[in-house]
């Protein structure tokens, strides 16, 4: 059983739009934030909340930072909104979003998948990834210990996506995709980073 997408999604999903352009999207983070969530299925938003809380209440400002910046391309600064005032922004576009949808079922089966089964191989990725900035691969591992080993590995891959000078050996990515399947991601939740792999 897989997910109910084949792309990426929760918090790492919200994190792509925080692109070089995406100021032409809506004038502040939370109105860009807003139009996607409205566009988007009942799973989405209730996947991005189920991050964003985890997330909230499990880590603490600087370390909400830290995974924010890492994972996007060019998130606005957190010096007039710190970081755990921006993930609860987030939880409740997503809160507010839903409730003015009729029906919504909650997550159930593969979308509810933690991945503690999986933590200490998450963690031992997340450690291999070495030109990820130390402070950044702490607090992939304390979200993997501390929130859900699912959730860090996707932030892992969302920062392994923007990390300067980045590049992967085969066999660090055959690791990701044996974790992608065992975490019932879809086809193209690993394959985001495969353009990293070093040719031999």
């Amino acid at each position: 059983m897989q997910r109910f997408t084949e792309f990426e999604f929760g918090v790492p999903w919200v994190m792509g739009f925080f692109h070089q352009d995406w100021i032409y999207e809506g004038p502040t983070a939370a109105d860009v934030v807003a139009k996607h969530l409205g566009e988007e299925s009942d799973e989405e938003v209730l996947a991005v909340r189920r991050d964003a809380q985890v997330l909230l209440d499990h880590l603490s400002s600087r370390t909400l930072e830290v995974l924010w910046d890492a994972g996007s391309q060019y998130m606005p600064s957190f010096e007039r909104i710190p970081g755990a005032e921006w993930t609860r922004t987030v939880v409740d576009l997503c809160a507010g979003e839903l409730s003015g949808r009729a029906d919504v079922r909650p997550l159930a089966g593969a979308d509810i998948e933690d991945g503690f089964a999986h933590r200490d191989a998450v963690v031992a990725e997340i450690e291999q990834v070495e030109f990820l900035d130390a402070e950044v691969r702490g607090a992939l591992v304390e979200c993997a210990r501390r929130c859900t080993p699912d959730l860090a590995f996707r932030v892992l891959l969302k920062a392994v996506v923007y990390a300067p000078d980045g590049s992967l050996a085969m066999a660090q990515y055959q690791q990701m995709e044996a974790l992608g399947s065992a975490l019932h991601y879809g086809e193209f939740v690993v394959q985001s980073v495969r353009f990293l792999v070093e040719e031999p």
